[in-house]
């Protein structure tokens, strides 16, 4: 190859490194400093031989440019080579494309967290306020309507949530697609912002933390209007409020990949948290086991490698934290109510009791199978995609 035409790429410096990557299919790559002036070059029209010599001249050193052009080729960052175009599979399609980043560049203005943070104050310092208990999401007598109510509140949150997160990133440039996921045993909605490591270091923060700032607003707004009205209105806010702050303990369960997981990785500098952790994790059980495999880390930075041994521990912990109350709490429940509906079906039962039973087993059965369905999609798909 001689002369390559790259796809449009963002960057960023990142202490002695640069971020390079295209935003809109969200791989990344860190290089360092004659990495980038390489693409500079490549980007100016030289080609790979004339790039070469201008290294030498500038670096005094001899550089392969051809393979790093056959890394650039893997991570589909060039678009023609020689005139001919590189054929590559089109980007992912971004949730709500008609979403563009002019539309939302609003929400990365400073002022936004100052007027959260302000609406947040007022609740905390109203003379009334909610009582943080599960009595106050028992709002009504018929437990119908505390259950459909429940159900949707914390849908219509969920999609705020992920929708925060989404519109904070379309608004730096990056996509964004919201779609399921699994965290070990919980089934979960997730917004892949891939990419945002391109954007600065606080529209990064904006990003990650903006699903957590919709709760905290909406919380923050029902309990106001909650202290201003009485009767049943009241209570719907009041539990309206219990609801936004419900998914908020979750966060801290950094093991998992949360929101702050991401706050933690980007505050420790480090470039894959998890992924460096459990290859750590491994390591350690293996020399448990007697075997003698280098250490994983040795490679990483050293505030990289200290970060990832500590978040290893953490991992594992929480990992087997995790699983057992699933063996011993979440399981058995399951199979309980599950044996029961099943029991509830039978001829000699009432209408009511069976449509109840019936009720339970959908419930059961359409959550389980979107587990296992997404469980499996996600492994599929992460063995189809090319590595970073």
């Amino acid at each position: 190859m001689s002369r390559v035409r790259l796809h449009e790429l963002a960057a960023r410096p990142d202490g002695r490194e640069w971020i390079v990557g295209r935003l809109e299919t969200g791989r990344f790559v860190a290089l360092p400093d004659v990495g980038k002036r390489a693409l500079d070059l490549l980007g100016q029209g030289l080609s790979t031989a004339e790039t070469a010599r201008r290294l030498r001249a500038e670096t005094d050193r001899d550089l392969d440019v051809g393979d790093f052009v056959e890394a650039l080729l893997d991570l589909g960052f060039v678009a023609e080579v020689d005139g001919r175009p590189v054929p590559s599979p089109a980007p992912p399609a971004p949730t709500l494309p008609g979403i563009r980043p002019r539309h939302v560049r609003w929400t990365l203005a400073p002022a936004v967290p100052v007027l959260l943070a302000l609406l947040v104050g007022a609740a905390l310092l109203a003379p009334t306020r909610v009582a943080l208990s599960y009595r106050t999401l028992l709002w009504s007598d018929r437990g119908s309507a505390v259950v459909g109510f429940g159900a949707a509140a914390g849908w219509a949150l969920l999609l705020l949530h992920e929708g925060a997160h989404l519109v904070t990133a379309r608004a730096t440039g990056v996509p964004g697609r919201t779609s399921l996921g699994t965290r070990l045993q919980f089934l979960v909605m997730q917004t892949d912002i891939s990419g945002i490591e391109l954007a600065p270091r606080r529209h990064r923060m904006t990003a990650y933390l903006a699903g957590i700032g919709a709760n905290l607003a909406v919380a923050a707004a029902a309990s106001l209007a909650a202290g201003a009205t009485a009767g049943t209105a009241h209570r719907i806010l009041a539990a309206l409020t219990v609801l936004a702050l419900l998914p908020l303990p979750f966060q801290l369960l950094v093991f998992l990949r949360t929101d702050l997981y991401f706050v933690l990785q980007d505050l420790l500098r480090c470039r894959d948290l998890y992924g460096d952790g459990r290859a750590y994790a491994r390591w350690a059980a293996g020399r448990l086991l007697g075997r003698r495999d280098p250490d994983p880390g040795l490679g990483l930075p050293g505030h990289e490698r200290r970060a990832v041994r500590v978040y290893s521990a953490v991992l594992v912990v929480g990992t087997v934290l995790c699983l057992a109350f699933l063996a011993t709490v979440t399981l058995p429940a399951d199979v309980a109510l599950l044996a029961r509906a099943v029991t509830g079906l039978g001829a000699g039962n009432s209408a009511g009791r069976r449509l109840d039973s019936a009720a339970v087993v959908a419930a059961l059965g359409t959550v389980h199978v979107l587990w296992v369905r997404t469980r499996w999609r996600g492994r599929r798909a992460r063995r189809a995609a090319p590595g970073r």
